[in-house]
C-alpha cells in the first residue's frame, strides 16, 4: 500500500482530533434530538449539548455565552458580520478594509460598495502588517465597519489589532476580525483585542467541517441584521435548526485549544523556524513572506524568484501535501492577491507556496519535509535564473 504524502496544509483545514470525534459520535445516533424542541427529553438533551458547546466557544475568546451566534463557517459569519451591520446602518456609509483579507471579506464588501457604500480598500506594508497611520488617515465620522483579520490565511502575520481597535473606537466605528486562523494557534482574548464582532471556524481548529460562529459584543448600539428569514434561532440572526453534532464537535475542539495552544504553538513555531532558517541558507534568493517576528507559529510562505509554485507542488507531491496559496484560490490562474499587495512583482508572487503545520505534525513529518524541499528546491533552482 502506498504511503500517504505528510501533511502540511493546516491552515487550509486541519485534521479532525479523534477527542472530538468522539465528543460528537452519540449525536449522530441515539442522541439525535432537535435542539430547538422545548418539549421532551431529546430536545432538551440536545439543548444541553448545544448549550455547553456555546459556552466552550465563548471560553476560549473570552466572551460570554450569549455574545456568540453558531451559523455554517467562517464565510457566512463574516457575511452575517459585515452584510447583518450594513443592513442596519444609519447614516454611516463608509466600509473599510485590508487589501490582504479572505476573500470572504474581500468580496462582500466590495458587493455592498456596489449598492452604496464607500469602501476604502486599505494597503499593508512589505511585511504584510497594516500601516496604522494609513488606517488612522482613512477613519471619520463616517465610518461604519472595519474588518481586518487577526491572522492572514497565507503568510500568517498577525496585525495589531488592539491598536487599530483604538483607532477605530476614536471615531465611533464597529471593528471586525477575521480570526479563523487564530483559533488554536494562539490566545484569543475578544476584550484585549478590542473587537465587537469575530469570525471562527471549527475546522480551523481540529473540529468538524460545516459549523463556525460569530461572536457579537454586547454594547449600546451595535445590532444585525439576519441574512435569512425563518425562524428565531441564534437570537434572531440565523435562523435554521443547530446540527448538534457540529455544534459539540466545535465545542470540544475549542476546550482543547484553551488547553493545548501553547504546547501547539511552541512545536510549531520550533520546527518552521528551522525549516526556514535550513532553506534560507542553502539557497539565498529565497524569499520568505510575512513579517518574522509578528507572525502565527506553524506558518511558512516562500518563493523562489523565476520558479513557478505549481511546479514545487507538484515535484513534492509524493512526499507533501503543501499549498499554493490560499485553499479558496486554488484554481485560478492569477497570482495570489496577498503576495501582491506586499508589493512583490507577479513573477515573485506566482512563486509562492505556503506550508502549514499544526498539532499532529510529528519530527518525522519535519525530516521529509526537510528533505523533500530541500532536494526539489535544489532540481529546480538549475533551471531558474537569478537575478
Amino acid at each position: 500500500m502506498p504511503t500517504q504524502p505528510v501533511y502540511l496544509d493546516y491552515q487550509a483545514t486541519t485534521p479532525l482530533d479523534p477527542r472530538v470525534h468522539r465528543a460528537m459520535e452519540p449525536h449522530w445516533s441515539e442522541r439525535f434530538g432537535n435542539p430547538h424542541s422545548e418539549g421532551h427529553h431529546y430536545g432538551w438533551e440536545a439543548r444541553r449539548a448545544v448549550e455547553r458547546a456555546r459556552g466552550q466557544v465563548a471560553d476560549v475568546i473570552g466572551a460570554d455565552d450569549e455574545e456568540v451566534i453558531f451559523v455554517s463557517g467562517a464565510t457566512e459569519s463574516c457575511n452575517l458580520a459585515i452584510r447583518g451591520l450594513a443592513a442596519a446602518a444609519g447614516e454611516r456609509r463608509q466600509i473599510v478594509t485590508v487589501a490582504t483579507e479572505h476573500p470572504a471579506v474581500l468580496q462582500t464588501v466590495q458587493a455592498l460598495g456596489q449598492s452604496g457604500f464607500d469602501v476604502d480598500l486599505l494597503p499593508v506594508m512589505g511585511n504584510g502588517l497594516l500601516d496604522l497611520s494609513v488606517l488612522e488617515n482613512a477613519l471619520s465620522e463616517r465610518t461604519l465597519l472595519v474588518s481586518v483579520m487577526l491572522v492572514n490565511n497565507e503568510i500568517g502575520v498577525v496585525q495589531p489589532l488592539p491598536k487599530i481597535a483604538a483607532a477605530c473606537r476614536a471615531v465611533g466605528a464597529t471593528l471586525h476580525t477575521d480570526a479563523t486562523q487564530a483559533l488554536g494557534r494562539m490566545g484569543i482574548d475578544v476584550d484585549s483585542l478590542g473587537v465587537d464582532l469575530l469570525s471562527l471556524s471549527a475546522h480551523k481548529a481540529y473540529g468538524p467541517n460545516g459549523i463556525g460562529a460569530l461572536y457579537v459584543r454586547k454594547r449600546p448600539g451595535l445590532k444585525l441584521s439576519p441574512l435569512l428569514a425563518g425562524g428565531s434561532q441564534e437570537r434572531g440572526l440565523r435562523p435554521g435548526t443547530l446540527a448538534t453534532p457540529l455544534a459539540v464537535g466545535f465545542g470540544e475542539a475549542c476546550e482543547i485549544a484553551s488547553k493545548e495552544w501553547m504546547r501547539d504553538a511552541k512545536a510549531t513555531r520550533c520546527m518552521t523556524d528551522r525549516l526556514r532558517v535550513g532553506l534560507v541558507n542553502e539557497f539565498p534568493q529565497l524569499r520568505i513572506f510575512g513579517d518574522l517576528t509578528q507572525r502565527v507559529p506553524g506558518n511558512l510562505c516562500f518563493g523562489l524568484p523565476g520558479l513557478l509554485a505549481e511546479q514545487l507542488v507538484q515535484v513534492v507531491s509524493d512526499d507533501l501535501a503543501i499549498s499554493t496559496g490560499s485553499a479558496c484560490a486554488t484554481g485560478s490562474p492569477e497570482p495570489s492577491h496577498v503576495l501582491l499587495a506586499l508589493g512583490v512583482g507577479p513573477e515573485i508572487a506566482a512563486s509562492g507556496v505556503r506550508l502549514s503545520m499544526g498539532r499532529f505534525t510529528t519530527h518525522e513529518d519535519f525530516d521529509v519535509a526537510a528533505r523533500s524541499l530541500h532536494g526539489a528546491l535544489s532540481v529546480l533552482a538549475q533551471g531558474v535564473r537569478v537575478t
